[in-house]
């Protein structure tokens, strides 16, 4: 099967269909490079939009981050960002591998295709040219046969008529012998030429168009062989990233299934948990007995709610409303004591390990130096070994100072986790409870409002005692006419800086009065002297109770019950 054989006769056909061939190739060309950039732009946009869901650095969304489903949901932008890498690979191996090559490829093929036709037509245009050699011969031979005819007619005619000059005859039969000459001569050229044309015609149709033709074929055939190459690797790029794909899938996979329900509960409950108990019951405050009333938390939380102006109360409280006390806000102390003791452990831990890693920080920098004056010790030629004392005195004292730092806060973290020996566990947990906590206990030791001997407000005095309760407010009047007695006295375990109002500053062992012993919140009321009294944590005194003065105490807050 050959096109110079088969399709002799077919050249313009060829020339059209071959045309076609590399139409249909530049089509697929840009078939893929449109692909490309399909798949770069499907990579951007993955990119893009890895991007925006990231966590953003320093800022409270990436402490959400702690839990596993939202891991999972870290993983799988990472994985998608993998996966947008592949589609990149896909556009640049299409790129290299197909459209670059294909690029080149049909470049040489259009200007072999080129050659190929010019060739054939140069052999068209010399068969061309032969035959119409022939034509001409032909022509020229048959024009001189009639030629001599005529003259040789003309001859006999002339010779035949008696009329007739001897000379005109002879003149007459030359003629005629010329143009006899000349048929013959043109027969000779005539066919010379046809025996030439016959030999040329043979070589176009045999030799030459078969060998331009087939060679049009093989040129034709690679280009299909080609296509279909560059489809086979069309496919191949994309199946190469299957695997890495599938990969990125899994880790998706794997990724959902590592969220763990039970320990993000978990977690929520340590990011959250303030150590406290519920508060208890709130007692009965009985108002029908005609003596000194005393303003219940429950009232106040009441008028707090409706917002508006209550009397000044007086008495200690029964239940806490702690839950629903507003904190101050701005920096809190040092010692993180304005915190709830679970939430305060871990602020406290935290710093630990900060000053810890600073500590060691600090050591590498003075080992290295150690290590370089050393060096310079042994080969004074490269510096001068006295000029390092002064940097490493400074980070001796660096050291010693953050590891003080470090002993000051482990010691408030023994504190807190139950470590010291001094501490009971009740204590423990409330250390701390209300510094940052503006209400509620201490509000409870304003002075008891007057009333009249039936037991009946008057309005004056309801005016001169009423005032705003703000939530985050203490009040800190004490009833100076009738103070509560001394029920024992108690030391001072640590310094305490009151800085809140209705707390009062003590000095690490000091005495004082006790005039209100703890009331399960964590509080202890004292007395310095007739003008200074306030809350202290319980867990920074040792209390002596007088068993006589307490039982008074325990038999005058039952009758004001």
């Amino acid at each position: 099967m050959s096109w110079g054989t088969e399709l002799w006769d077919q050249f313009d056909n060829l020339e059209k269909h071959t045309q076609c061939g590399i139409d249909v190739l530049e089509k697929y060309i840009k078939f893929v490079k449109e692909r490309t950039e399909i798949e770069l732009s499907y990579a951007k946009q993955l990119r893009n939009l890895s991007k925006k869901y990231q966590p953003k650095k320093n800022s409270k969304e990436e402490e959400e981050y702690r839990y596993t489903s939202t891991r999972a949901f870290l993983a799988t932008l990472n994985e998608m960002n993998d996966y947008a890498g592949q589609h990149e690979v896909i556009s640049e191996n299409m790129t290299s591998l197909i459209t670059g090559e294909l690029t080149r490829y049909v470049q040489e093929l259009k200007q072999e295709r080129k050659s190929h036709f010019h060739d054939g037509r140069k052999a068209q245009q010399h068969i061309e040219t032969c035959w119409k050699q022939l034509e001409a011969s032909k022509r020229r031979f048959e024009r001189d046969c009639k030629e001599a005819d005529r003259a040789q007619q003309y001859f006999e005619k002339m010779d035949a008529d008696i009329n007739v000059t001897k000379a005109d005859v002879e003149k007459a039969r030359q003629q005629a012998q010329l143009r006899h000459q000349m048929a013959e001569d043109s027969k000779a050229e005539y066919s010379s030429t046809l025996q030439k044309f016959n030999s040329e015609q043979h070589d176009h149709y045999y030799t030459h168009i078969p060998n331009i033709f087939q060679k049009i074929q093989e040129m034709e055939e690679r280009r299909i062989v080609r296509i279909g190459e560059s489809m086979k690797t069309f496919a191949e790029v994309d199946r190469q990233v299957i695997p890495i794909i599938g990969k990125c899938l899994d880790e998706i996979t794997k990724a959902a299934e590592s969220i763990d329900h039970k320990n993000d509960s978990q977690l929520v409950i340590e990011a959250f948990k303030s150590g406290f108990e519920p508060p208890g019951d709130i007692d009965f405050e009985d108002f029908t007995q005609p003596m000194k009333r005393t303003i219940s938390e429950s009232s106040l939380s009441n008028s707090r709610a409706d917002g508006k102006s209550e009397p000044k109360f007086g008495g200690k409280s029964k239940g806490k409303l702690w839950p629903f006390i507003k904190k101050n806000k701005g920096a809190g102390p040092e010692d993180f004591s304005n915190l709830p003791p679970e939430q305060r452990r871990k602020k406290l831990q935290q710093k630990v390990d900060e000053l810890n890693k600073d500590i060691q920080k600090e050591m590498d920098q003075r080992d290295a130096l150690t290590k370089m004056k050393d060096v310079y010790i042994k080969n004074p030629q490269m510096g001068d070994a006295a000029s390092v004392d002064h940097r490493l005195a400074e980070l001796g004292q660096n050291i010693e100072k953050l590891r003080l730092e470090v002993q000051k806060f482990e010691g408030w973290l023994a504190e807190v986790e139950g470590r010291l020996p001094t501490r009971t566990e009740q204590a423990r947990r409330q250390s701390g409870l209300y510094e940052a906590q503006n209400t509620s206990a201490v509000n409870s030791c304003a002075q008891d409002r007057e009333s009249s001997p039936d037991g009946s407000y008057t309005e004056e005095q309801s005016q001169e005692t009423e005032m705003k309760v703000p939530a985050t407010d203490f009040d800190d009047e004490f009833d100076d006419e009738e103070p509560l007695p001394t029920i024992g006295t108690c030391k001072a375990l640590y310094t305490f800086e009151g800085q809140n109002e209705g707390t009062i500053s003590v000095a690490e062992g000091e005495m004082l009065y006790v005039i209100e012993e703890d009331k399960g919140d964590g509080w202890t009321r004292i007395r310095r002297n007739e003008d200074e009294e306030g809350y202290v944590p319980t867990s920074y005194v040792e209390v002596y109770l007088d068993k006589n003065a307490k039982d008074v105490y325990k038999s005058l807050q039952t009758i004001s019950e």
